[in-house]
């Protein structure tokens, strides 16, 4: 199918085309649809479009609680201009729409109205001041401009390393960026043009405090005097002591980088599909018969089991890529098959994988048997793996043999293999050369006649339709497969026929399958799969540890490198990180012509820093693995979490009494601020209830990385931010 094309529509065609195929087919043969990709396709767009309008939902309901409904109505209006524009924006960059970039789109769902809601926020403030319409609507703009401004270029300097990515990760997760920077592009116009003008025209009414208490609140916010009274009372307590605000705003972030050493690392996780893969590998030697016969008893092995639907096999080759990542590298190889296996839901195939491959593995002592689920990110040859160099077969061989049985023994590795290890018999010949003189066959003579009898000579060609075939003239298949009837074969030369035997002895040899190479080096790969549920990077310590207390050495000349999953993991996050030292110096340089200070510029950086921290600090509360979705979640945090210590501190500098260090002036700046710092705070998090409620293991790393560092950013920003800038003042 061309990338153009909608898989949904195409697939419809199809239909119709095969069904007129089908009409034409001769009595007896038939057409059976072994996979079709559309279900899956829409079942994953309408989930994604169902919690983009959840997401949406849960927003506007946050912003009715914290702002009231007007403002929440002004707002809202952001939500779908933005989307429309960012639909527009992926129209032009053709951007197709794909689970990707609609999870771009969920995760700047939060981020879309942080602007708007400083900006309703702002408005209103000048209004009350008694200022006209069109000057509260100017001065609301020229205040607001330079902070929206920073913040949003700092948030897209954090997400550039995304949108950038290059490689099979940048491409499987770069839609998620460029989404993210269109949204935040569209939101900055938005807030400083249409929203200020709808604002104005549409005030929140002044507060009655003799009205009822939920009308109050849905009229004009959430609001509660005595907790308001504590508030202030921490923020006076600790604007005493700034150096002590500082430290308890530190104790979240340094605890969470304490306990980053403790996560489990994972590349990424497997799908939530209810298909998994399957492959059987027999001894080389192994004929496609034997491999047909022995694959149609793990056929009904598996079909016996309750919630199997079918089992596809493709024997010889790898299947066709039925899953984006799945890696198409076997063909010819009769000892080889692959299947795959659809059961009525993913639970039922999380189930039974670890069933199946316990029950094929006592069925086939003799085989390599591979049940796997289907993995989300890049394609990876198997989750462990380690790569000798050097230049000697036999050394690599013997290497290999003795590192895969190190590996062999690790827990939870159901099957290893190494690329030389795989010998097929090769028929020898020692000759006698005095008996071979005596007879006058020469070492050429003897090996053309062998090759002419067991592989063939074209004889002539026949004409089949209208294509001409070669004919190929040798010994029939039962005698070119027997070694004893290999050996009753005779030779002739000068009209005398010499039995094959009494020139030499004949043995049967192991000859390397392949000889594998990497980037031009020979090169030896022990591989090592895992079972369901394990994190490949548990068993590659594990296998790390081994190969210390085995004290293995590795002679002269040759080398060990770590492949599998943690190869790629760190290519995907050095490539990632490649990009992040010059977006860094541009973010700083931002906050430096935004602030007027590099000290001040110094604060927003350490609050970046500490979001990490508190990212960090979420996984490992939720017992989360730190995989690459979790480090983009970080990258992408770092800009996200400083927006609201941005304002924060503009406002501070702007008030002439703050501005001096008046620690009064400062603590009624940040309780001004609260009410739009915690509705974005809230906000941006909330947006994120859909992925994490639709459960798996790809997207709540990501959501809980980032609505927990903006939680605790909240944190920072009205507490770290002003005791900082007290701190400052006073020395």
């Amino acid at each position: 199918m061309r990338s153009n094309q909608r898989i949904d529509q195409w697939s419809q065609q199809v239909y119709q085309t095969l069904d007129r195929f089908q009409e034409n087919l001769p009595r007896g043969l038939g057409l059976n649809i072994v996979f079709d990709q559309t279900p899956y396709v829409e079942d994953r767009l309408n989930s994604l479009i169902i919690n983009l309008l959840l997401g949406a939902g849960c927003v506007f309901a946050v912003t009715v609680l914290m702002m009231g409904w007007r403002s929440a109505l002004i707002v809202g209006c952001a939500l779908p201009l933005s989307g429309l524009m960012v639909f527009a924006g992926m129209q032009w960059l053709e951007i197709p729409f794909h689970q990707m970039s609609i999870t771009g789109l969920i995760v700047a769902l939060g981020l879309l109205i942080d602007n708007e809601i400083v900006v309703v926020d702002e408005v209103p403030n000048n209004l009350k001041m008694g200022l006209k319409p069109i000057k509260a609507l100017k001065k609301s703009v020229n205040y607001l401009f330079i902070p929206l401004l920073a913040s949003t270029l700092t948030t897209v300097c954090a997400f550039l390393p995304i949108a950038l990515l290059p490689g099979p990760s940048g491409e499987f997760v770069g839609t998620i960026g460029v989404n993210v920077i269109i949204a935040l592009t569209f939101s900055l116009l938005i807030s400083l043009s249409i929203i200020p003008a709808i604002t104005v025209h549409f005030p929140p009414p002044n507060s009655d405090p003799s009205s009822f208490l939920p009308l109050r609140w849905f009229n004009e916010g959430f609001s509660w005097g005595w907790l308001t009274q504590k508030y202030r009372w921490s923020l006076h307590q600790l604007f005493k002591y700034p150096i002590l605000g500082i430290l308890l705003a530190l104790c979240l972030p340094i605890i969470g980088f304490m306990q980053a050493g403790t996560l489990q690392e994972q590349f990424f996780p497997t799908a939530d599909r209810d298909q998994f893969n399957l492959e059987l590998e027999f001894p080389a030697s192994t004929a496609l018969a034997q491999t047909r016969s022995q694959v149609l008893e793990a056929r009904q092995l598996i079909l016996e089991h309750e919630g199997v639907k079918n089992v596809q096999w493709f024997i010889g080759e790898s299947a066709p890529r039925f899953y984006y990542n799945l890696v198409e590298g076997r063909k010819n190889e009769p000892n080889y098959a692959q299947a795959l296996v659809e059961t009525e839901s993913p639970e039922i195939s999380r189930a039974l994988i670890p069933v199946i491959q316990k029950e094929l593995d006592k069925v086939y002592p003799n085989a390599r048997v591979l049940v796997r689920p289907l993995e989300q990110g890049p394609p990876v040859d198997a989750p462990v793996e380690l790569r000798i160099y050097g230049s000697d077969l036999d050394i690599l061989s013997d290497l290999g043999q003795k590192f895969r049985q190190e590996l062999s023994q690790v827990s939870h590795v159901t099957h290893t293999r190494d690329s030389l290890s795989e010998n097929l018999a090769k028929l020898g010949l020692q000759i006698d050369e005095e008996k071979s003189r005596l007879t006058q066959f020469s070492n050429a003579n003897i090996a053309n006649q062998l090759n002419s009898t067991l592989e063939g000579v074209t004889g002539g060609t026949i004409v089949e339709s209208s294509e001409e075939l070669p004919v190929r003239v040798r010994v029939n298949g039962l005698q070119r497969g027997d070694l004893d009837n290999i050996r009753s074969l005779y030779l002739t030369e000068n009209r005398q026929s010499v039995p094959f035997t009494s020139l030499g002895n004949v043995t049967i040899l192991p000859e390397i399958n392949q000889i594998t190479r990497r980037n031009g080096q020979r090169v030896n790969t022990v591989q090592g799969f895992v079972e369901m549920g394990i994190l490949p990077s548990q068993v590659l310590s594990e296998f790390q540890k081994r190969l210390e207390n085995a004290n293995l050495v590795v002679p002269s000349g040759y080398t060990l490198e770590i492949g599998g999953e943690s190869a790629e993991r760190n290519n995907a996050v050095g490539r990632l990180l490649s990009l992040v030292g010059v977006l860094t110096i541009i973010m700083v340089t931002i906050l430096v012509l935004s602030l007027g200070s590099f000290r001040l510029a110094a604060v927003i950086g350490v609050v970046g820093i500490c979001s990490v921290g508190l990212g960090l600090f979420a996984l490992w509360l939720f017992d989360y693995p730190f995989g690459f979705m979790s480090i983009i979640g970080s990258i992408g945090l770092v800009g996200v979490a400083i927006n609201d210590s941005i304002v924060v501190l503009t406002a501070i500098k702007d008030d002439p009494e703050a501005r001096l260090g008046n620690s009064r002036a400062v603590r009624e700046i940040v309780i001004h601020s609260t009410r739009h710092v915690l509705t974005t705070t809230f906000t941006t998090p909330i947006g994120f209830v859909p992925l994490l409620l639709g459960g798996g293991g790809f997207w709540p790393p990501l959501a809980i990385v980032i609505a927990g560092g903006i939680f605790g950013a909240t944190l920072l920003a009205l507490y770290f931010v002003p005791c900082s800038y007290l701190l400052i003042k006073r020395t």
